[in-house]
């Protein structure tokens, strides 16, 4: 049997010690960030993995994984973690004054991607986060290493069954373990009960001086599978850089308006709930959707224009550009002359008749139609910075993206789904189509290599928004690839060109195959 002084009892026992340490020091790191309203490690470590992976392998983690990429990501940085210090805790047990050295660098690395984590942390949150995991994690795990058995290879008579190795007091070991593990412990506690803003809760929004047009009549079809013409606020997609969703305490918030501007603005929530608000219809999509992809939605919109704050503050002359900013350091930079024409860019503060959510961007957000988001929708707004181009790159633009892109027309097959087994006869083909600030003329489908035929529109609700289309095909058995493509109200038709999403929208006709018994 495998004894305390067993080598590989005890390298089990160091592994132990090394997951103890390391998981507790993480966790007194995160708990003690967040009491004091800071980014733990974990989320540091991953706005690192974040920045620092390629664009390619962001693409596909987006369209593989959807909004649970972030789950992915954090899920892949602690089980890197894991993996690290029960590789310490092994080797630990036999030599130690290296691994606790490499313990300190982990907790090192982890320190340092706090500190230059885009969103902003006080000294005290991040000397005491750094402080405290550096505490449990290398001082507790050296501690428990003075606690493990020596090696018994020189002994001339093996240990006898209960008996423990040279040097091992399984006392002080279960104390120093339990100590350690406690503190990890209350860390994890304090991370899960302490938290910020309780978010849109008794928040109550005014009712909109100009409210949107009511939806008109047949703006949709009754088609099983096809998008409902508004998506409901737990539907709508959610693609952004923000692995822990901030939470904005209401009473803090300020939105300054600075740059270029005559009169630089400092604007609290409730100044903006002061405000004469709109209501508008918009569809927002990601670049990051794929030809056929799910990443966009049609909401109710509720804020303040943004051309009316930007007039207040008086626009100098140069300027081209607005660079927008989150509470957790994301930047976009959107267009000026797209922020102040007619198409009504707003300073959002509702969605759906509603707060917005967190996960939205409560408290406020941008919402620009006609562009992708990552240069209009900033989501947590707390900055707009009147520029000019040639003076800032922005989060995406970094990172190889184009620095305006408006949305491209384009269309999706909602139904029937791609593989769908269906019956002879007729069949309904239909989904959504956009052109913002154009609007959709015309949806055509094709079967196969055969002719394009023009589908039905639903009723437009405006140029904001998509658009519902229907096609009764007349289905023959076999296999089957359908086609849609769409054109304009200025007379352009969607290109079936394939250009992948980066870097400023992909294009191509969907297309979904189907098999007709």
């Amino acid at each position: 049997m495998n004894t305390p002084g067993s080598t590989t009892a005890r390298r089990m026992a160091g592994a132990a010690t090394g997951l103890v340490a390391g998981a507790s020091g993480l966790l007194v790191g995160e708990g003690v960030a967040r009491v004091l309203d800071g980014t733990g490690p974990v989320v540091a470590v991953g706005n690192r993995a974040v920045d620092l992976t390629p664009r390619p392998v962001k693409e596909w983690a987006i369209t593989t994984f959807g909004a649970a990429d972030k789950a992915v990501l954090i899920g892949g940085v602690l089980a890197t973690v894991v993996l690290a210090v029960l590789v310490l805790g092994w080797f630990g047990s036999r030599r130690r004054t290296p691994t606790v050295v490499g313990m300190g660098i982990l907790v090192a690395l982890a320190a340092a991607a706090m500190i230059i984590n885009p969103a902003p942390s006080s000294v005290l949150a991040l000397s005491a986060g750094i402080g405290g995991m550096a505490l449990v994690g290398v001082g507790g795990f050296a501690w428990m290493l003075t606690r493990l058995p020596r090696s018994t290879t020189s002994r001339t008579s093996p240990l006898k069954p209960g008996e423990d190795a040279p040097g091992f007091d399984r006392r002080r070991f279960l104390v120093a373990a339990s100590t350690v593990a406690a503190a990890g412990a209350a860390g994890g506690a304090a991370r899960g009960l302490v938290g910020g803003s309780t978010g849109s809760a008794g928040v109550a929004l005014p009712t909109p001086g100009s409210l949107a047009p009511a939806v008109p009549e047949g703006v949709s079809f009754d088609v099983a599978g096809l998008s409902p013409h508004l998506t409901p606020t737990p539907d709508f997609y959610r693609v952004d850089t923000a692995l822990q969703i901030p939470q904005v305490d209401v009473q803090d918030y300020v939105l300054r308006i600075t740059g270029m501007v005559d009169t630089p603005l400092e604007l609290t929530y409730q100044d903006l709930l002061d405000r004469e608000l709109v209501e508008r219809r918009i569809t927002l999509t990601c670049v990051s959707n794929p030809v056929g992809g799910d990443l966009l939605g049609n909401a109710t919109w509720i804020g303040i224009p943004m051309r009316d704050l930007l007039a207040e503050a008086g626009v100098q002359s140069g300027a081209d550009a607005v660079l927008s900013t989150s509470v957790d350091g994301f930047t976009a930079g959107t267009p000026l002359d797209v922020l102040t024409d007619d198409r009504e860019a707003l300073v959002a503060v509702g969605m759906n008749g509603e707060p917005l959510t967190p996960t939205h961007g409560f408290p406020v957000r941008m919402v620009t139609p006609g562009l992708y988001g990552y240069v209009s929708a900033t989501k947590w707004l707390t900055e707009l910075e009147v520029t000019r181009f040639q003076d800032f790159t922005a989060y995406w633009t970094d990172r190889g993206y184009a620095a305006q892109a408006p949305i491209k027309l384009s269309s999706r097959i909602d139904v029937p789904a791609s593989f769908a087994q269906l019956e002879a006869g007729e069949v309904t083909v239909a989904g959504v189509a956009w052109a913002q600030t154009v609007g959709i003329e015309r949806v055509e489908v094709r079967v196969g290599d055969g002719s394009w035929d023009e589908a039905e529109l639903a009723t437009e609700d405006n140029d904001q928004t998509w658009r519902a289309w229907r096609h009764t095909w007349d289905a023959e058995p076999g296999s089957h690839r359908i086609e849609v493509r769409a054109t304009d109200r200025d007379g352009n038709t969607q290109t079936s060109r394939r250009e992948p999403i980066a870097p400023d929208g992909s294009t191509g006709w969907h297309n979904v195959t189907v098999s007709v018994a």
